[in-house]
């Protein structure tokens, strides 16, 4: 469970916005450095596979410090964190997340100075996965 900024109402919370206003506190993120992959057509959400990379050297000096997931329409938008560090190698990660149908997510990686880039991707699912009685 995040903590929330000073301030932050909890019932942002609940929303994809809010998630990524905590995330980032007062700082700005930009597009570039993080490809994240996910398949444009769902046939369901259940299980859909997506991995992100972000560029990096991945030293002691630069490396990524976590990734975000975050959902546009998901009942609980923030979908993981990753932890990673100088140790990690590669900053790569690779999973299935469930999806509440057509929506865009985004990837936001925190570096090691601070800073904070992301990349988004639209999908479309034909059966969504975070419905009550599936």
């Amino acid at each position: 469970m995040m903590n929330p900024a000073p301030g932050t109402d909890a019932r942002m919370l609940n929303t994809a916005e809010g998630v990524i206003t905590t995330i980032l506190g007062s700082a700005t993120m930009q597009r570039g450095r993080v490809k994240l992959e996910l398949p444009t057509l769902a046939e369901n959400g259940r299980a859909v596979p997506l991995s992100v990379s972000v560029e990096s050297a991945m030293t002691d000096l630069d490396y990524v410090r976590s990734i975000d997931l975050v959902s546009e329409k998901n009942p609980v938008p923030h979908m993981a964190t990753f932890h990673l560090g100088p140790r990690a190698g590669r900053a790569e990660v690779g999973t299935r997340v469930r999806l509440n149908g057509t929506q865009r997510v985004t990837a936001i990686a925190h570096m090691s100075d601070g800073g904070f880039w992301y990349d988004t991707a639209d999908i479309v699912v034909n059966e969504p996965a975070c419905t009550d009685g599936s």
